[in-house]
């Protein structure tokens, strides 16, 4: 499996990223690197690499619609054996691990942490939660879930029920994907608030030496 990594040389605790439908995207890429000047290494696994066809431009009017045609094709459960076996590489280090995803990523990245435990789980509006809600008792990592109470795509009000004990924040006026820099989806305070909250909660959760310092 295709693996990105940053600060490769770094001894911090491991965060997995793990990509929206776009795939490890420009967008993504900024995420990790943002992260490994935490002081984390990181690593964003292609989660589509089982698949073939799966470029795609970012600039393109039916970029959307593209994506929805590769995760139509993509095996879930599939992906969460490859994103646990990267997990598990992260664990070997013996540093921390966290889980870290956006959009499909985020229901993802729950689901992996419900069947192999890390540390702490962000999840940026986890498309999949709906159905995998089933699995919270299994999910023991320290949570952070971000959602906007204008997402037409997820019911926020009957997934915030069930994550109990978990660390939630909902976002007036912000939508689906608000993180994302694309002017479609974009929410700047949302974003920036979020982000914030997300570095602050790995540094209360997962400390690295920089944190520290």
């Amino acid at each position: 499996m295709p693996v990105h990594e940053w600060n490769p040389g770094g001894d911090g605790p491991g965060v997995l990223l793990l990509q929206e439908i776009f795939g490890v995207s420009d967008y993504i890429k900024q995420r990790a690197a943002d992260l490994a000047a935490l002081g984390y290494y990181v690593i964003a696994p292609e989660i589509y690499w089982r698949l073939d066809d799966t470029e795609l431009d970012e600039s393109a009017p039916d970029l959307l619609e593209k994506a929805m045609a590769i995760v139509g094709r993509l095996d879930w459960d599939q992906a969460v054996v490859d994103s646990v076996a990267a997990l598990e590489y992260l664990r070997s280090r013996d540093a921390g691990t966290a889980v870290v995803g956006f959009c499909f990523g985020g229901g993802l990245g729950f689901n992996v942490a419900a069947m192999s435990p890390a540390d702490v789980l962000v999840s940026y509006y986890g498309s999949a939660l709906p159905q995998l809600l089933d699995l919270a008792p299994k999910v023991t990592a320290r949570s952070l879930h971000h959602f906007g109470d204008a997402d037409a795509y997820l019911p926020v009000d009957d997934i915030v029920a069930v994550l109990d004990g978990a660390e939630v924040h909902r976002y007036p006026g912000a939508g689906h994907a608000f993180d994302n820099p694309l002017p479609a989806f974009h929410h700047a305070e949302a974003s920036e608030l979020a982000w914030r909250r997300t570095v602050e909660f790995l540094s209360r959760q997962l400390p690295t030496s920089q944190g520290s310092e």
